[in-house]
């Protein structure tokens, strides 16, 4: 919420990159709102988180829709910087608000369906035959066919935008090194970008990787639920809780840096007079 008001109050979502902010922000938001419904579920009806129930369908749908959105936003997020980097210096191609916009509405139909497939009959509601033990009454096809592409595509694309990012930086720094000019720029921009892409690889590696972990120990786990409880369904919540923090970084690596976090809040208070444009990474 204090993204998306940052960014309203503004006016900076003209610029591509600040829509797509805004965007994970909601993507962000909507996976905290439909964690804590998952959680009150659990508080009110324990049995239901763990043995499955019609009531569990939503809000577990709600959840899968919500991380993929924020993963095709962070995926969108990294293409966006890498056609800015990369068209810089070049007028036949620019990344506009419309490319931007497009890619949001992609990014929210894919998700939505994806994530509606078991409120559309894709579940094991009425079945004990291939039930998730962790999320039930999902499938545990399901959770492979939706985990594992959206792993690869979450760890992969990242993976190569920002490298060619670092590489096309040191390139022209290089070139601009051989003909006896200034690099200061260049070398900042590359150490800036680099350490960047380690804070994101390491955040969506400690927040993803044990909800996959999960999904593999489904797919080849025959145990009954009462022989899981409780340490797996410990595990289970600390996933849950571990792609909350992921919600809470992507804020702080992508559009608030900690340094200027404060001070962009507090010159929110000068907005009539003082027009403050957002720092984006």
């Amino acid at each position: 919420c204090t993204v998306i008001f940052t960014r309203v109050a503004t006016k900076d979502l003209h610029k591509p990159i600040s829509i797509l902010f805004c965007n994970l922000a909601f993507s962000d938001l909507f996976t905290s709102f439909s964690g804590f419904w998952i959680s009150m579920l659990f508080i009110t009806n324990p049995d239901i988180t763990i043995f499955g129930s019609k009531d569990m369908l939503a809000p577990y749908a709600l959840y899968t829709m919500s991380i993929l959105s924020t993963i095709y936003n962070l995926v969108s997020i990294g293409i966006e910087r890498y056609l800015a980097v990369a068209e810089s210096m070049r007028t036949r191609f620019r990344v506009a608000r419309n490319h931007s916009i497009a890619a949001v509405f992609i990014n929210w139909v894919l998700a939505f369906f994806l994530g509606s497939l078991p409120l559309m009959g894709w579940n094991c509601l009425h079945t004990e035959k291939n039930v998730s033990v962790l999320y039930s009454p999902f499938c545990v096809d399901y959770l492979i066919f939706i985990g594992i592409p959206n792993v690869v595509v979450a760890f992969i694309i990242p993976l190569f935008t920002y490298l060619r990012i670092i590489i096309i930086l040191r390139k022209r720094k290089l070139r601009m090194k051989a003909c006896g000019q200034a690099t200061g720029t260049y070398k900042s921009a590359e150490i800036q970008v680099a350490r960047t892409s380690i804070f994101i690889w390491l955040l969506a590696l400690i927040s993803y990787a044990p909800f996959f972990a999960g999904a593999i120990f489904d797919a080849t786990n025959y145990r009954c639920h009462v022989d899981l409880y409780p340490g797996v369904y410990i595990f289970r919540n600390c996933t849950a809780m571990l792609i909350t923090m992921n919600c809470l970084g992507n804020p702080i690596i992508y559009t608030l840096k900690v340094k200027t976090l404060g001070a962009k809040l507090k010159a929110l208070k000068c907005l009539p007079t003082n027009h403050v444009r957002a720092c984006t990474i």
